[in-house]
């Protein structure tokens, strides 16, 4: 990468981290001159990418008023997928964040091949494409399983067979003419989370996914870890219990297997809960709520068991945040605390002090959101 790449990815990600700054700011904070900031942000205002905000009051200082530099809410816009065993979620983004239109719909899970989950994704992407003749920057593809993100093929999805071995975004992108790409699914959730969420500005994270499945997106220093061909983050098959339940996976003691809405409802119903193959975290919470002693307890166990697998986090990376997606989220502060006191409790003191756990907002978008970000990484040059 040469310096005059290496500045515009900087400057571009500090606009994503920080927000509208001015020229002066942007020189400021990287470090180069304001004729080197000129030189990158001009052509990017000259295609529509940024545009200037309204000329912010210079202070006592005197002087030509700062204008601040933002992405246009006008620029090309992207298309996402948030792809899941039967089910497909689509949408456009702009460059802002704003999510502009959505569809979905459903396909067998258990079809014999993965005909019927292209053709999904190609209808719902068509629904939201911009209908003025506007290109799309591209599509970005969120999926479970396992990714190859050189190839753009869905390696394995335990739950949805037919997917394992698709190659879907080159599938795609013949049937659309845009390019795609793909990655997987805690990985854009984390990205979404940098971008436009609530970890935005935070340099290193771990973005969990907790419902029927577990996942987990890392960002370090700034980018997210992906691992040689898309092969890393698929630490909800760590190894929790060596001797445990056997795993969607074929492997016994993944964390999936204790931390998970299967491994809930199972235990709701060894215990006798009401609506037991119904329950879920927000569920779970309102019985321990009146004092359910099995409910209570049950609480208890599920919060140990997510803790289990961030200490483990914890002590290998410390990311120092973790934010938490999915049905957990139902749980509100009840589990929140619960987790967080079985966390506080095993990891090792530090002066960096203990990790923190954070819910994500209700009006969660991220996976959508951080699809739409590896089109945006992919075509401005981002980390990723």
């Amino acid at each position: 990468m040469s310096a005059n790449e290496a500045n515009r990815t900087r400057v571009l990600q500090l606009l994503y981290d920080v927000g509208p700054l001015s020229r002066a700011d942007l020189a400021k904070h990287t470090g180069v001159t304001r004729t080197t900031i000129g030189s990158i942000v001009q052509p990017m205002l000259d295609s529509g990418v940024l545009v200037e905000g309204e000329p912010r009051s210079s202070g006592s200082v005197g002087g030509k008023p700062a204008r601040p530099l933002w992405f246009s809410r006008d620029g090309q816009p992207i298309a996402a997928v948030h792809l899941m065993p039967g089910r497909v979620e689509a949408a456009t983004v702009s460059p802002v964040g704003e999510v502009l239109a959505t569809s979905s719909g459903t396909f067998p899970a258990g079809a014999p091949d993965g005909s019927a989950a292209v053709d999904l994704v190609v209808d719902c992407l068509r629904r939201v494409l911009p209908s003025d003749g506007r290109r799309a920057l591209g599509v970005g593809i969120a999926t479970g399983g396992m990714v190859d993100t050189d190839t753009g093929t869905i390696v394995e999805v335990s739950l949805a067979p037919a997917l394992s071995g698709l190659p879907l975004a080159p599938l795609v992108s013949e049937r659309l003419g845009l390019p795609v790409h793909i990655d997987h699914h805690p990985r854009a959730q984390a990205l979404g989370d940098r971008w436009f969420g609530q970890a935005r500005g935070v340099r290193s994270f771990a973005s969990l996914y907790l419902a029927d499945v577990l996942g987990v997106g890392l960002v370090l220093d700034g980018a997210v870890q992906r691992g040689r061909s898309g092969a890393g983050g698929e630490i909800g098959h760590s190894v929790v219990a060596l001797d445990g339940e056997v795993c969607n996976c074929g492997r016994r003691g993944c964390w999936e297997t204790v931390a998970t809405g299967v491994w809930l409802r199972r235990e709701a119903g060894r215990l006798g809960l009401p609506a037991a193959r119904e329950m879920t975290p927000g569920r779970l919470t309102a019985l321990a709520a009146r004092r359910d002693p099995a409910a209570v307890e049950l609480l208890d166990r599920y919060a140990r068991n997510i803790a289990v697998g961030i200490v483990n986090l914890q002590h290998t990376l410390a990311p120092g945040l973790f934010l938490l997606h999915g049905d957990v989220v139902a749980g509100g502060e009840t589990l929140r605390a619960a987790i967080e006191r079985h966390v506080t409790g095993w990891v090792l003191p530090h002066p960096g002090g203990p990790p923190g756990i954070v819910l994500a907002r209700d009006d969660d978008h991220a996976t959508l959101l951080g699809a739409a970000g590896i089109v945006l990484s992919q075509s401005l040059g981002l980390v990723r």
